[in-house]
């Protein structure tokens, strides 16, 4: 496995992404450029990676390549082929968005079309619009699972993969958003051993987070720092680490340096108990 995360440098080079990284001890990184650096700053980051034993773990394609707004649509899904190409470009292990929403109110929020066949169906029709117009051959598209949007299960996941049938779709993992109700608060081990044993072979990135169930009269979950929260993080650790050694787990939508620090602090401290230790 190995642990990664943002850096919060600015004006960056090859050379001072690497101090940042080697700072935070991180052994993955997301995509330090955008789609559109030159060819000559690509080669520098990708070099550069090369030579510190970086694996750079995921280009985000954040949008809603499924909004009602035709015209949006078209413009999201044109923005997630440029990302896709980037991350071929890098030779990242995946591009990764969210389906998105079929409401206008937030683009990654809940909507009652959101978990329709109808959806689904056009899902399918447009991730392979995506990978079918940048055609990758190092890299993998994937859709990360979010809780009231396709894919919001394992089960949910394989039938988007196999409806899709392109060899570059894959999956990415992030067991905090397939936490949807106390059942599964209360037994999050089970829930990440029966994903991973159902997407292990596609999952290509991970994301490290926490959630915590709130004493409240309506079930209520927030998302907060891995260390903080219930999710079971022996058994996350212990599942990816059997799927690739490269495996990146990638920590994320933390305010600053600080949290990042606290939140790797608690990740490594649960492997050590575990046996298990990260690369980088």
């Amino acid at each position: 496995m190995r642990l990664g995360g943002p850096v919060f440098e600015k004006n960056l080079t090859p050379e001072s992404w690497l101090v940042a990284l080697g700072r935070s001890g991180y052994g993955a990184a997301y995509c330090p450029v955008d789609e559109k650096a030159s060819d000559d700053v690509v080669r520098g980051y990708v070099q550069a990676a090369a030579a510190a034993n970086i694996v750079i773990a995921e280009v985000g394609a954040w949008s809603n390549t499924v909004s009602p707004d035709a015209a949006a649509a078209k413009k999201n899904i044109e923005f997630n082929q440029a990302r896709l190409a980037l991350a071929e470009r890098v030779g990242a292990r995946c591009c990764v968005n969210i389906t998105g929403s079929r409401g206008t109110a937030d683009w990654a929020g809940p909507h009652k079309d959101n978990l329709t066949q109808e959806t689904f169906d056009l899902i399918v029709e447009t991730v392979r619009k995506i990978i079918d117009f940048v055609k990758p051959t190092r890299t993998f598209y994937t859709l990360e699972t979010m809780q009231w949007m396709y894919p919001d299960s394992a089960d949910n996941y394989l039938r988007l993969i196999k409806a899709i049938d392109r060899p570059r779709c894959a999956a990415h993992f992030d067991p905090t958003n397939l936490v949807t109700s106390p059942q599964i608060y209360f037994n999050t081990g089970a829930m990440i051993r029966d994903a991973v044993a159902k997407l292990g072979p596609y999952i290509r990135s991970c994301h490290a987070k926490d959630v915590k169930l709130a004493n409240k009269a309506h079930i209520h979950m927030d998302e907060i720092r891995p260390g903080e929260g219930n999710l079971d993080y022996t058994t996350y650790l212990k599942e990816i680490d059997k799927l690739d050694p490269d495996m990146p787990l990638m920590l994320e939508h933390l305010p600053n340096a600080e949290q990042y620090d606290l939140a790797a602090k608690h990740i490594r401290g649960v492997a050590k108990e575990a046996g298990l230790s990260f690369k980088g």
